[in-house]
């Protein structure tokens, strides 16, 4: 999270309301589950307290007063006054979403919020004044109605306590007298700071601090006079932890350190760990004078303030350490804690932060006391807070995947040193062996020297490769590990708990079920499953699709599940795993389930097909037919059902993300949602396969086969080929048709296909070759491209090549186009068309030059004719029709430059494509080539690689 000026008043006021309007929705529902237990009151209170002092502070005066009515319920409610009612939650979850509201609302549309909810609000506040005060409660609803749901886990993981301390281990051998006294003499003001038109991040500070320290001084005294719990030091660790966060906002340093030195204190009273002395108290009570003293200064005044209590303070935070006396501790698991903003209580969505505490000592250790530590500068920076942008994540994950793909190079490489160590090891041995011959032959003994000295050098090459290739091979073993783990944490760093994207499920059952008069319960397993983040959101859409669908359709009235035996409470159950590198969700409820004789009825009707060919079919492939568009099997229109829209959205939107989702059902029993989803969009296994020569990618959750067919399975009819797999045709297409690439028939006896497949059908990509299976790190498409057709990404392969990914959805979409339009180019074979070879002139003086040249360009295909200089090339290409000129620069009666001019220079020649291969290599010497007309110019090291071949394929392609 920003620091300091970056973060605005407001940007604080609105990560307040976020965090605590979550809080409110999942701690009242918590509370309509779980009623008789008080300890869930304290935190709403807490919570709209919060809201209520942020709102004022920005100077929105409704939220302040629906904040205080709203506190005033939880507060009669803790006192025992009134006993919250379904409906009185009702009104109280009203009351949340108006406040979730300024959540996601600007500064400039606060006036436009408060005036469009003044009458909504005023209605709201008379409502809850009656329930707080007593007088008229909102009446009950019928227990129909109620669908409590079960109390579902925070996102922020809390320590567990452990069992409350007993009373007299908190006040045993204290003097309470003395030290209610002692606590009760800090003035700390009890009204809030009133917000001045210059109202500074300092003073936010000061308010969070005097909120806070009161809430502190008012319980540590209720503690000691015993009219509150022991447990309710929980209260007191997260005030000083809010303290120390709000401290930490506004870089100040002192406050952080006593902050966090009672922080700890309070943990080790709550787990049971410690009793409080005389000593303590008083401690306690000097740290409260401080945080008072610090409410009442401003922020001119804080630097000398600083200095002057420096000491004091430091002194008070080693007392406060040094008498963590620990007398029988029970372990404490890490805590997993998000360090909020001043006052919140759990993370902004795009913050994330670990606190890890340090374990309690076992039980019965003979551990006397804890040595007083210094603060660790280290560890403040670990917990800190920073906010960083989705498009640096994403840039972040593109740099480690292409860093891991730079280390996976080095193996090539190495390889490639053991082939020159191999050669090396030869040219040793025939060495070895003339040395040997040398003597029998008579040789003089200057040529023996020679060549025992070559003999040697060639030892300490050998020795010297030998050495550098082991220290190479760990360096490469070392950077690809570095760089695994690298690329390993950066994607970690896009996860998120599954259960940060399911905060409102359980609020979307309840208020449902409460709507249509059932009851209904949610249960949710999985909430720490990590996923993409990415994934998560998108994920939102169809999860509360699929959600309405099992209140409205599939669980039935209390009455009818009476009838049929079944509890008067229905059940949803959410569960989320990691199976087999895929993420799975599956949603399933126990109602009446899906009636398949019904649906055929309803295919039939809707006129999808014929009678006979619904009857043949299986159960799972009518159930396919619910995912159509507009297909829905309910009798009439309602808020929720017989809209039009189907459970073809939720096909869609999982597709769109790379997903599959199918359905199973028993009648009577209720149904289930499968859907099958990657863990991350950052990273995607992928079918490599080669079309027209180079290669592309096809997600490996879309394909549904690879298929290896002799060219006689191949059939046509009516000008469209296919292919029978399982007893059905499947229409087949070249992919480089497909993807408007080259039309070359292919080679092969053997086709090579790829069968995709959508709810319409199934289709068949004739490809050239499969490549295998990579991980690849999606790259996404530069946006000024636009939509590139039936192609989605980018990625770079473990070589280095990039890599285009498939659209396999839009790749579909132009199959059935390419299949329904009758434009489809027909599989041939290239030995049965009449295609004429490629000709190329080939125009060098060098007889050893034109022959490499002529051999390579053979050797591919080509149909190759020389000329031993440019005048007898000119005079060739002028008589003969040629595809491709490649000419030297430096000839007799006419050079490679002039040629160029002459062909360009020639109307009927001026489109022939010329390649300039020379020995010259200056800058100068190739911009003079490309000035003259030349299309490529290349240097005649280009033949120990493909850049010579390469360049004549896309000067004209390959040769027939």
């Amino acid at each position: 999270m920003s620091q300091g000026g970056d973060f605005s008043l407001f940007e604080l006021f609105q990560e307040e309301a976020r965090a605590h309007a979550a809080a409110l929705s999942q701690g009242l529902l918590e509370l309509e589950a779980d009623a008789s237990n008080p300890r869930q009151i304290e935190p709403l209170m807490r919570a709209a307290h919060s809201i209520k002092g942020a709102a004022r502070i920005v100077g929105i005066d409704l939220a302040v007063k629906l904040a205080h009515v709203m506190e005033d319920v939880f507060v009669a409610a803790q006192e025992g006054q009134i006993t919250i009612m379904p409906a009185d939650i009702d009104q109280l979850l009203r009351g949340t979403d108006l406040l979730a509201e300024l959540g996601t609302a600007t500064e400039a549309t606060t006036g436009a919020w408060q005036s469009g909810h003044a009458a909504e609000i005023a209605q709201l506040e008379k409502l809850l004044g009656q329930v707080a005060r007593g007088e008229s409660p909102a009446p009950a609803v019928s227990p129909a109605a109620v669908a409590p749901s079960p109390p579902t886990p925070a996102p922020v993981e809390k320590v567990p306590s452990a069992s409350p301390p007993p009373t007299d281990a908190i006040s045993g051998s204290v003097d309470k007298k003395a030290a209610v006294a002692a606590l009760s003499a800090i003035a700390i003001p009890a009204e809030p700071l009133e917000p001045g038109e210059d109202f500074s991040m300092f003073d936010v500070f000061r308010e969070e601090v005097r909120s806070h320290a009161l809430v502190t001084q008012q319980t540590l005294i209720a503690i000691l006079t015993g009219t509150a719990e022991a447990s309710q030091f929980e209260i007191l660790v997260d005030a000083a932890h809010t303290i120390r966060g709000a401290a930490r906002i506004v870089d100040n340093d002192l406050a952080v350190e006593l902050a966090h030195a009672l922080e700890e204190f309070f943990a080790r009273v709550r787990s049971g760990g410690m009793v409080l002395e005389a000593a303590d108290a008083k401690s306690l009570a000097a740290a409260l004078d401080v945080l008072a003293e610090l409410v009442a200064i401003d922020a001119a005044a804080l630097s000398d303030w600083q200095t002057r209590r420096a000491p004091e303070v430091a002194a008070l935070t080693q007392q406060l350490q040094a008498e963590t006396t620990i007398v029988e501790a029970a372990p404490v698991p890490a805590q997993r804690m998000v360090e909020p903003v001043a006052g919140t209580t759990a993370v902004p969505p795009t913050v994330e932060a670990l606190e890890l505490r340090e374990p309690e000592p076992p039980a019965g250790a003979a551990v006397a006391e804890i040595a007083p530590a210094p603060p660790d500068a280290s560890v403040e920076a670990a917990a800190a807070v920073v906010r960083v942008s989705a498009q640096s994540l994403n840039r972040l994950m593109g740099l480690a995947g292409e860093s891991l793909v730079q280390a996976r190079w080095l193996q090539p490489f190495s390889t490639a040193l053991l082939k020159l160590k191999k050669h090396q090891d030869d040219v040793s041995l025939l060495l070895d062996n003339l040395s040997h011959a040398l003597p029998t032959r008579g040789a003089d003994e200057d040529t023996i020297g020679l060549v025992n000295q070559a003999r040697l050098g060639t030892a300490q090459c050998r020795k010297m490769l030998a050495e550098r290739l082991v220290a190479f091979d760990d360096h490469a073993a070392q950077a690809e590990d570095l760089n695994s783990r690298l690329y390993h944490e950066v994607i970690v760093s896009r996860m998120r708990p599954f259960g940060d994207g399911a905060h409102g499920f359980p609020r979307l059952v309840r208020d449902m079920a409460r709507q249509l008069d059932k009851q209904v319960r949610l249960e949710i397993d999985g909430l720490e499953t990590d996923v993409d983040r990415d994934v998560l959101e998108k994920l939102e859409a169809p999860l509360t699709h699929l959600l309405r669908n099992a209140v409205d359709h599939g669980i039935e009235m209390p009455d009818v599940r009476q009838a049929a035996g079944k509890a008067p409470g229905g059940l949803i159950k959410l569960e989320v795993k990691h199976r087999a590198g895929m993420l799975a969700i599956t949603i399933t409820d126990d109602g009446r389930g899906l009636d398949v004789e019904r649906i055929r009825r309803k295919i039939v009707e809707r006129g999808l097909t014929t009678a006979e060919l619904t009857e043949s079919m299986s159960p799972a492939e009518v159930l396919e037919f619910l995912f159509l568009p507009g297909f829905s099997t309910a009798d009439k229109v309602t808020e929720y059902s017989g809209r039009g829209v189907g459970l073809d959205v939720v096909q869609q939107s999982v597709r769109r993300i790379g997903g599959s989702v199918r359905v199973t059902t028993r009648l009577g029993h209720g149904a289930t949602f499968h859907l099958q989803l990657p863990i991350t969009l950052s990273v995607l296994r992928a079918v490599i396969v080669e079309i027209d020569g180079e290669p592309y990618a096809f997600p490996h959750n879309r394909i549904d086969r690879l298929l290896q067919i002799n060219e006689s399975a191949l059939k046509s009819l009516e000008n469209r080929q296919f292919i029978v797999v399982d007893g059905q045709n499947v229409g087949v297409l070249l992919a480089s048709q497909a993807l408007g690439l080259s039309k070359k028939p292919l080679d092969k006896r053997e086709m090579l296909v790829l069968l995709v497949s959508d709810s319409t059908g199934q289709y068949g990509l004739i490809v050239d070759d499969f490549r295998g299976e990579q991980d690849l790190v999606v790259r996404p498409l530069d946006g000024r491209l636009g939509k590139v057709p039936n192609i989605s990404a980018a990625a770079i392969l473990d070589d280095g090549a990039p890599v285009l990914i498939a659209d396999v959805e839009d790749l579909i979409r132009s199959l059935d186009r390419h299949i329904q339009g009758g434009a489809l180019q027909r599989h041939t074979r290239a030995e049965n068309a009449t295609v004429r070879k490629k000709r190329v002139l080939v125009v060098d003086d060098s007889i050893t030059v034109r022959e490499v040249e002529r051999q390579i360009l053979r050797s591919h295909g080509y149909d190759v004719t020389v000329a031993v200089d440019g005048q007898e090339g000119w005079n060739m290409v002028r008589s003969e029709p040629f595809d491709l000129v490649i000419s030297d620069v430096d000839m007799p009666r006419m050079n490679g430059l002039e040629l160029v001019q002459m062909i360009r220079a020639d109307a009927s020649l001026a489109n022939l494509p010329v390649i300039i291969v020379s020995y010259k290599e200056r800058p100068e010497d190739r911009m003079r080539g490309l000035d003259v007309g030349a299309n490529y110019y290349l240097t005649k090291s280009s033949f120990h690689d493909q850049t010579f071949v390469q360049a004549v394929r896309d000067c004209v392609g390959e040769s027939a």
